[in-house]
């Protein structure tokens, strides 16, 4: 398996997830299926229920696992609906949930998929493609100063205001290579940069299509009611908006008394694990324990 292949943190997650042959697991954004395989290879009598929201990916993750029979279950479904697909397999309290909210490496590398800058592609960025606006409808169609906000908001974009300003200038944007090059043109680089100057508006433009913020909110606020008591909840997020909310929840539903946080500071791959597979480098990890069943209007976004 390469490294765009090799899944995050893999040794961490299946240690703090203490798995149990019989026990029932949900891997909440199976993608390709590398955390999924080696949690199945663990499981005897138990059950995986691998969902995403990427009929491709489910595909190839589905190839992956066969070999583990009626062990393991895929689901087409975004994650943030993981109480509705435990209802609709009638699953039992899971004794852990993983949600991995990377990008896969299927999506990255497909030009046609178009979340890259690395090459000419559609302007498209969904991750299921059969819902919601394309990237090409958000840049060519949205106000100036509602698409300066949404590259601050989501990118944490500081030249917000220029780059939405430049892309007005420059519609129609025909595909991610003309979209790259106008972000680029609108920045004053100086020196060499760690990041492509356009890395920051792709970020911002794939969470606004996918909606990946309100999901993630969502799922936050539904897992622990999937949870067994004594289940482990770990999740993996890429970028500070990402960890904010994750740790926000942990926070609040910990206060509540519904789960237990495990880990006091924030867990990130190790310099071996980054050399070895660089799209880990901005990895962070949190887990938290159930202690008690949350009551029926418990959210994590209560106060």
């Amino acid at each position: 398996m390469n490294a765009s292949h090799t899944p995050v943190l893999l040794q961490e997650v299946l240690e703090w997830m203490r798995i149990r042959p019989d026990g029932t697991y949900i891997d909440a954004t199976v993608g390709l299926g590398g955390h999924a395989v080696e949690i199945a290879k663990q499981l005897q009598q138990g059950r995986l229920i691998g969902i995403d929201r990427d009929a491709q990916a489910l595909e190839i993750a589905r190839e992956r696992l066969a070999e583990f029979g009626e062990r393991v279950t895929l689901v087409q479904s975004r994650f943030s609906k993981i109480d509705e697909v435990a209802r609709r397999l009638k699953l039992a309290p899971a004794d852990g949930i993983l949600a991995d909210l990377g990008v896969s490496s299927l999506q990255l590398d497909a030009p046609e998929r178009g979340f890259s800058f690395r090459g000419a592609g559609p302007l498209d960025m969904r991750m299921d493609s059969g819902e919601s606006e394309t990237a090409a409808e958000i840049v060519n169609y949205r106000p100036e100063q509602e698409l300066a906000d949404l590259i601050y908001r989501y990118g944490e974009e500081r030249h917000s205001r220029r780059i939405a300003r430049a892309i007005v200038r420059a519609r129609p944007i025909r595909d991610t290579e003309h979209l790259a090059t106008v972000v680029a043109g609108a920045q004053k680089v100086r020196g060499r940069q760690k990041l492509h100057p356009a890395t920051k508006t792709f970020l911002a433009l794939r969470i606004a299509v996918n909606r990946e913020l309100e999901d993630l909110e969502q799922f936050l606020d539904r897992a622990p009611a999937t949870l067994n008591l004594k289940g482990r909840w770990i999740v993996v997020s890429y970028h500070s908006l990402e960890d904010r909310l994750v740790k926000q929840a942990f926070r609040r539903w910990a206060q509540q008394g519904v789960v237990k946080v495990l880990t006091k500071h924030v867990m990130i791959p190790t310099p071996e694990e980054i050399q070895q597979n660089p799209r880990a480098r901005s990895a962070k990890m949190r887990v938290a324990e159930k202690i008690v069943s949350p009551g029926p209007d418990a959210k994590a976004s209560a106060e």
